[in-house]
């Protein structure tokens, strides 16, 4: 089972406590149903605006997964795996979720050292806005390292109650990653990122940035969703 974000985050992310023996990484493949007007079966262009991208059905929010390397990179999550190409050196791809918990892993593999960059973006129907769900980035651009992957640990304890985006609706939960052996002690050849998106019902009505969100207005009442809104 796993532990509470700040027990992870401090006992098995920091520097080569965490090495363990990764599997291979996935096939070179993208699987699972993509959407919008921007995406094929395979692939997807990334966004300009938000009307590019287009609007869920009710039932669902749309998500922008964002991913930049010099490297290859794979992301899976439920019904999904998203492969990036090193001939790209950033790939969109645009996937609708419904509410509730899902699992999400970043997989980096390089025999050189890893470099890797994940944002995820929550698509606000109401606000016409994007939200910035989460970001990782470990040597981007360049190699990553274990002095990257520490501070990266120590940036995520600034984010109370796993929100983000004090705008949206969607929380962060349970982020924590292992790392294959370091060659020369210092940049690992294997990363493996694992993090939830926890899904509220509710649709958030403010646009990202609003200097008044996040103020305590957690009340089912004014969201006018079914469960109450992150604070």
């Amino acid at each position: 089972m796993r532990l509470t974000l700040a027990v992870v985050l401090i006992s098995a992310c920091s520097g080569g406590g965490s090495q363990i023996k990764i599997g291979p990484p996935p096939d070179r493949v993208t699987k699972g149903a993509l959407a919008g007007p921007l995406c094929s079966a395979t692939d997807c262009k990334c966004g300009n605006s938000y009307d590019e991208i287009g609007e869920p059905d009710a039932t669902h929010k749309r998500f922008e997964i964002r991913l930049a390397s010099a490297q290859e990179l794979w992301v899976t999550l439920p019904q999904h795996q998203l492969y990036k190409n090193p001939e790209h050196a950033e790939t969109c791809f645009y996937v609708d979720l419904p509410a509730g918990v899902h699992d999400v892993a970043l997989r980096a593999a390089n025999k050189d050292g890893v470099s890797a960059q994940i944002e995820i973006f929550e698509l606000g129907v109401k606000a016409k806005t994007k939200y910035n769900t989460f970001k990782f980035s470990c040597g981007h651009p360049g190699v990553c390292s274990f002095e990257d992957l520490d501070a990266a640990k120590v940036s995520y304890k600034e984010f109370k109650r796993g929100l983000h985006d004090p705008c949206g609706s969607t929380k962060i939960k349970g982020i924590n990653w292992d790392h294959g052996k370091a060659p020369d002690g210092t940049h690992p050849d294997n990363l493996l990122v694992r993090l939830q998106l926890d899904v509220y019902k509710f649709m958030p009505e403010k646009p990202s940035g609003d200097a008044t969100c996040g103020a305590g207005e957690g009340a089912r009442s004014k969201q006018g969703g079914d469960e109450p809104a992150p604070e």
